[in-house]
């Protein structure tokens, strides 16, 4: 499936992106250099409960993939029994009917014990494409559950950047609440001196307010990320609050991205792995039904002692054994064989259909990454150059304002825009992180290989 794709080189939407071809490493968090950040993946990846599902989900099908094995091989049992039979008193019957018969009717006591065994020979590969099937479908549900560690470990550290990235923007929008207000403080001041009019004073008051206004929605978002954190990593929300309110940098991105190429990441994403897999069960089920065509030769076997006395029962002249060949074959079945292959064979269809989707799924999902990331970084270079712009005019109004050529709200106001361009920076950072992320999660990385 997508062959081209397979052997290119690098990613459609790689050029000018910023990444390199070299093969990325599964745990692409360590990458980021943030302590706080690789503990909670860590934390997430042994105690989240969709990983312990999926775990379950896992030695449940190894568990039958071993039945399915067990039943290639013979079937024993041993069973020993003791039997007292009391008979009808035949000298009393034939009495009552005129015999001349005197036999008693004393009670039958008689002791078995011996051992049974079968074995289906496996002639046409009915029980080898069985275990086929079960073993695609193991292989398939452990691919599953690296594709849950795939998707936890990406929400995790975009759970992660999102609330460093509230608790800067919150400390950002209080610290220009704080300078408005002064400035709303300072007007009033001139107004009532005379130097100032009423429009002015209810312009600032409205800034104020709606500065204030996002205050309340930001601090909301933290303690939401701090509960979402705490849940992905197997907590009750509210566990992490003390490790976590405090404000610390978001995590800093490494100077180069490596994304490795097309086919290395067709190889290592789950979720194509567990399709494939599914796929090759659905078509070792078509020739586990097309061995019904054929017939079944079982050996059989049992060997025993009987005798009416205990104590001799393991005498060489109570022994009895048989064994014999047994063969079966459904002739007569009136196309419901046919219809189980015709039934396996829309299954395997569907599976290959499943598949072809899944692999352009992920050269999608990979590609747009890559392009999305691209733009976040030319979109930040953009927000960094307006702060930069800000922190000139800010520097050269403080400049002015200490040599008495501009007044305290010309200053309050320039730092004002100084921290809006700020906050935008920070938002984003911290989406340029989260496409980062997603880039990491579209390449299949993030799962650890199973026991």
């Amino acid at each position: 499936m997508a062959p081209d794709a397979a052997r290119a080189a690098n990613f459609v939407r790689a050029a000018s992106v910023g990444v390199v071809s070299t093969r990325a490493p599964s745990q692409w968090w360590l990458a980021l250099n943030d302590s706080q950040l690789n503990t909670l993946i860590d934390a997430a990846l042994v105690h989240n409960p969709d990983i312990h599902a999926a775990q379950a989900r896992l030695r449940e099908s190894r568990a039958q993939l071993q039945n399915q094995q067990a039943n290639g091989m013979p079937k024993g049992s041993v069973d020993a029994a003791a039997l007292r039979l009391r008979q009808p008193n035949l000298s009393a019957l034939s009495s009552s009917q005129g015999s001349s018969s005197s036999s008693g009717g004393g009670p039958l006591q008689l002791y078995t014990a011996g051992f049974d065994a079968t074995w289906e020979i496996d002639l046409f590969g009915g029980t080898r494409r069985a275990v086929e099937a079960a073993t695609a479908e193991a292989d398939a549900v452990d691919a599953d559950l690296a594709d849950t560690q795939v998707s936890l470990a990406a929400e995790v550290a975009q759970a992660y950047v999102d609330l460093r990235d509230e608790q800067q923007r919150l400390t950002l929008a209080q610290r220009s609440a704080e300078i408005e207000q002064r400035m709303l403080t300072l007007t009033q001041q001139r107004r009532a001196h005379g130097t100032a009019a009423d429009v002015d004073v209810e312009r600032l008051t409205t800034q104020v307010e709606n500065t204030r206004a996002t205050l309340t929605p930001l601090d909301e978002q933290v303690e939401a990320s701090l509960d979402q954190l705490a849940v992905l990593t197997g907590q009750a929300p509210g566990a992490l609050d003390q490790e976590l309110s405090a404000l610390r940098p978001m995590p800093a991105l490494p100077a180069s991205v490596p994304v490795g190429d097309p086919a290395s990441m067709l190889q290592q994403r789950p979720d194509i792995r567990a399709a494939e897999r599914r796929l090759a069960s659905s078509n070792a089920q078509i020739g586990e039904h097309k061995a019904d065509f054929f017939p079944k030769v079982t050996l059989l076997g049992d060997i025993g002692y009987t005798a009416a006395d205990p104590g001799h029962l393991l005498r060489k002249s109570n022994f009895s054994w048989i064994g014999a060949p047994y063969l079966q074959w459904n002739v007569l079945d009136f196309g419901r064989t046919l219809s189980s292959v015709h039934s396996a064979e829309a299954s395997r269809d569907e599976a290959d259909a499943k598949y072809a989707h899944t692999v352009l799924a992920a050269l999608q999902d990979a590609n747009t990454s890559l392009s999305r990331y691209g733009h976040q970084r030319e979109h930040l270079a953009t927000l960094q150059q307006v702060q930069a712009s800000a922190d000139r005019s800010a520097t050269l109004m403080r400049q002015r304002y200490t040599a008495g050529a501009s007044s305290l709200i010309d200053l309050l106001d320039t730092q004002r825009t100084q921290f809006s361009a700020q906050q935008n920076v920070v938002a984003g950072q911290a989406e340029l992180l989260k496409d980062f992320v997603s880039l990491q999660k579209s390449l299949g990385l993030g799962w650890r290989v199973q026991g």
